[in-house]
């Protein structure tokens, strides 16, 4: 078995598990052929993410549904909250909308800023979903339609088996790859203590320049989009909108 195959049915024997699967590697673990539905690409292969080679835990393998060439475009990420409002949901699609015209948009097919994010980036065959659970899994429910969408027209990621369920505690994991995949990282919409706020934090790590959506000092939606910008994140102001993402960013 070459490496490529060896570290595929090591990602399905211990289900994406990161740390079981290097110790199982580092150690030569013999490991059974498992039947892998779904298409794939490793740490091994050229045609891997460098950005994903850029974190200290880059994925082994990444399954995939959709068109894999999306991951060779310019990419920017954008995330914010699962509940948003009004405000959020303007701001979320107008930007969308700027960024698409020059870059695939990524996010993690969550409620809220995820959706409107990937809606946006569909329209143009040019969105990038990333999730943690097993590609046959569909979180939340409600998005079933736009899953079936992104596997024809855009692309979804995961280091996970196709039979690995939802659990919470990979969400964490599953926003470092969201906040590797993009040149930048747009918050359109944040609570002070929420999963954006980490993906935030994992971008830094990286070195990646943070855009904020500003709010109202009375909302608590957007509290975390302002302290993001008293820290050192760039703003995006209003009148920029429409004008912004067709010359900054080229």
């Amino acid at each position: 078995m070459d490496k490529r195959n060896y570290i595929a049915n090591l990602c399905y024997k211990y289900k994406g598990d990161w740390k079981k699967i290097e110790k199982a590697f580092l150690n030569e673990e013999e490991v059974n052929y498992y039947n892998i539905k779904e298409k794939y690409i490793t740490i091994f292969d050229d045609a891997y993410p460098l950005a994903f080679r850029m974190l200290a835990n880059p994925p082994w393998v990444i399954f995939y549904q959709g068109n894999i060439e999306l991951l060779q475009r310019k990419m920017v990420s954008i995330v914010g909250s699962r509940v948003i409002d009004a405000y959020a949901y303007e701001m979320t699609v107008a930007l969308a909308k700027g960024l698409v015209k020059e870059y695939c948009l990524v996010s993690g097919l969550a409620y809220g800023v995820d959706t409107l994010v990937h809606q946006v980036g569909i329209e143009h065959n040019n969105t990038i979903g990333i999730i943690g659970s097993g590609l046959d899994y569909c979180y939340p429910a409600a998005n079933a339609f736009l899953y079936a969408h992104m596997k024809k027209d855009g692309l979804i990621i995961s280091e996970y088996p196709h039979d690995v369920k939802v659990a919470k505690h990979h969400f964490p994991w599953r926003n470092r790859l969201i906040a590797a995949l993009g040149e930048m990282l747009f918050v359109t919409c944040a609570k002070i203590q929420s999963g954006t706020m980490h993906t935030v934090n994992a971008a830094l790590e990286l070195g990646k320049d943070i855009y904020c959506i500003p709010y109202p000092l009375n909302d608590e939606l957007g509290e975390g989009c302002n302290l993001l910008i008293q820290q050192g994140a760039n703003i995006i102001l209003k009148e920029e909108i429409d004008s912004f993402f067709t010359c900054k960013f080229k």
